[in-house]
C-alpha cells in the first residue's frame, strides 16, 4: 500500500466507494466523476504505478475482473458499447498513480469522440520505429 495513494486508501476501507466487484486480487467501483453514468474503475488491490510494474501473474485476475465487470456495466446501463481505457503516467492522463482500468459505457448518442489519429510519413518511418521498439524488449 502506498501511503498517499487514494486508491490504496479505498482498497483499505479508509475512503468509501460504490464498490461493484471484489476478488482476492482486484476491486472495482464506480468513478466519482463519470464520463457516462456507470463508468467504473477496475484495479489491483496491490499498488503498482503503471502497466509495466504489474507482475504477469496478476494478468489473469485483472482480465477476469474486466470481463465480468465490463459485461455487467454494459447490461445494467443498457449501453451500446464499452470503452476499456488505461493511462500510464501523467502525460497520458493518469491522475492517480495506481494502475487502473476505466470501463466506460458508450451510447450511440453520447457525442464522445476518440482522439485524432495521424499517419506515419511513410513505411520506412513506421518500420524504423517498430524496430526500435522491438530492440528495447530484448
Amino acid at each position: 500500500m502506498a501511503e498517499d495513494c487514494i486508491f490504496c486508501k479505498i482498497v483499505a476501507g479508509e475512503i468509501p466507494c460504490a464498490k461493484i466487484y471484489e476478488s482476492e486480487t482486484c476491486v472495482a467501483f464506480l468513478d466519482i466523476a463519470p464520463v457516462n453514468k456507470g463508468h467504473a474503475l477496475v484495479l489491483p488491490k496491490e499498488h503498482y504505478p503503471a502497466i509495466w510494474d504489474v507482475p504477469s501473474g496478476l494478468g489473469k485476475g485483472l482480465m477476469e475482473a474486466l470481463s465480468k465487470v465490463g459485461a455487467a456495466v454494459k447490461e445494467a446501463t443498457g449501453a451500446d458499447g464499452l470503452n476499456v481505457m488505461q493511462n500510464n503516467l501523467e502525460a497520458a492522463g493518469q491522475l492517480v498513480p495506481h494502475i487502473h482500468f476505466h470501463l466506460i459505457p458508450r451510447f450511440e448518442t453520447d457525442g464522445l469522440k476518440l482522439w485524432a489519429q495521424q499517419p506515419y510519413d511513410d513505411n520506412d518511418e513506421m518500420n524504423s520505429l517498430a524496430e526500435r521498439i522491438r530492440s528495447t524488449m530484448g
